[in-house]
């Protein structure tokens, strides 16, 4: 795996589940802050990633989170870099919440975990800083 710069965004985030007939939330998706904003919908639920305190009502928070950018864009015809950056962070113990966009991909760890976090992504090679 060559070696990452990974972007450590600024404050929390959260992730939220609503019921899969909620209307996505379209004020999250207006132009403003620079924040990741993400809604997935699957038949089951409506998934919107957001920063705290901007969340939809109605939903269950998952609060708590920190978010790391893997800084691209990437090639489509890459491949591992979720499963590398996976494997280091699970042997480091840290559970992840991960996304991927069209440029690059996201890594969403737990506030408690953030510095085990960084230092499994510096244990690896890879740089990690603010964006």
């Amino acid at each position: 795996m060559k070696h990452l710069t990974i972007d450590l965004r600024p404050g929390p985030y959260s992730v939220v589940r609503l019921p899969a007939d909620a209307p996505v939330p379209a004020d999250l998706l207006e132009p403003g802050e620079p924040a990741l904003v993400s809604a997935t919908r699957t038949p089951d639920e409506l998934s919107v990633i957001c920063p705290t305190g901007r969340e939809p009502d109605g939903g269950t928070v998952e609060d708590g989170w920190r978010l790391f950018t893997v800084r691209g864009p990437l090639e489509f015809t890459l491949t591992g870099i979720i499963s590398a950056l996976a494997s280091e962070l699970a042997a480091a113990g840290v559970a992840l919440f991960s996304l991927s966009t069209y440029d690059t991909d996201h890594i969403l760890v737990r506030a408690d975990d953030l510095e085990r976090a960084v230092a499994a992504f510096r244990g690896a090679g890879h740089e990690v800083g603010p964006d």
